[in-house]
């Protein structure tokens, strides 16, 4: 499968030394440079690439202006490469698959580059998936119930408990008592209302080991405990909020607002 992958840098000579290490992968196609905000929106929306290496200080619109700028599309995956250690919190928050400092280590890059191809295998995976299923229940309804009792079926096999080292100890969570998950990067901040732990795993494994009868994804990065929600708060642009069991309020955003549907009968 090809990478298809566009570099955003306001640097020249910053896209010509990414390209000269990206030359090893190949299965990595660099299909458009751009040095600015604006030139790479254009892009994105224009050539739906799967990958985009993007600076993050950039006059004009920065990096996560960027990111925000292509959400109303499928959006691809993003790798951030700056000079700037401080943006790595908020880097992470975006969801982005890695963050890299200038100059760019080529060991990273590589880990970088495996990470990128197993999320898209992920995604490719689940669209067949999606795709067979769809097909399934106009051609051959009786085998579309199969499938769907396979999946009841499978959801028996979800995990109920969940070991956390955090701190330098174990903790043995139950799942029925987290009340929603938060990612930063390749960790997960695990809420259960009166506690906190941070585990480290990506987002996609977590929801692998998780029922999706009952934990639903409300935000690119929040997963929320559908049982704990005790009231939907309408918000602007489409947006609300989900107040949990605790108290505390979770964003939704327009992308997952169809999760909100279960509430709202």
């Amino acid at each position: 499968m090809t990478i298809r992958t566009i570099l955003v840098d306001d640097e020249k000579l910053a896209i010509q030394g990414l390209q000269l290490r990206l030359e090893p992968f190949d299965d990595v196609e660099i299909i458009e440079t751009c040095q600015n905000g604006r030139e790479a929106i254009r892009a994105i929306k224009t050539l739906k690439p799967d990958l985009v290496f993007l600076d993050i200080q950039m006059p004009g619109f920065d990096g996560f202006s960027v990111v925000q700028g292509v959400m109303e599309i499928d959006p691809p995956l993003f790798v951030f490469v700056t000079a700037f250690q401080e943006h790595a919190i908020r880097a992470f928050e975006a969801n982005a698959v890695n963050y890299l400092m200038k100059p760019v280590d080529e060991d990273k890059l590589a880990d970088t580059v495996e990470r990128v191809r197993q999320r898209l295998a992920e995604k490719k995976s689940t669209e067949e998936a999606e795709k067979l299923k769809s097909v399934l229940s106009e051609v051959a309804p009786e085998a579309a119930e199969e499938l769907a009792g396979d999946d009841a079926e499978a959801a028996s096999r979800f995990e109920k408990l969940i070991n956390v080292k955090d701190r330098g100890q174990i903790f043995r969570v139950e799942v029925g008592t987290i009340e929603h998950i938060e990612a930063a990067g390749d960790y997960m901040c695990i809420y259960t209302g009166d506690n906190s732990l941070i585990l480290r795993e990506t987002m996609k494994d977590l929801e692998r080991r998780l029922d999706p009868r009952k934990f639903q994804r409300v935000h690119r990065s929040t997963i929320v405990n559908l049982d704990q929600v005790r009231q939907v708060k309408p918000h602007t642009n489409g947006e609300c909020f989900l107040v949990l069991d605790s108290g505390a309020e979770v964003k939704v955003s327009r992308s997952y607002r169809d999760v909100v549907a279960r509430f709202v009968h």
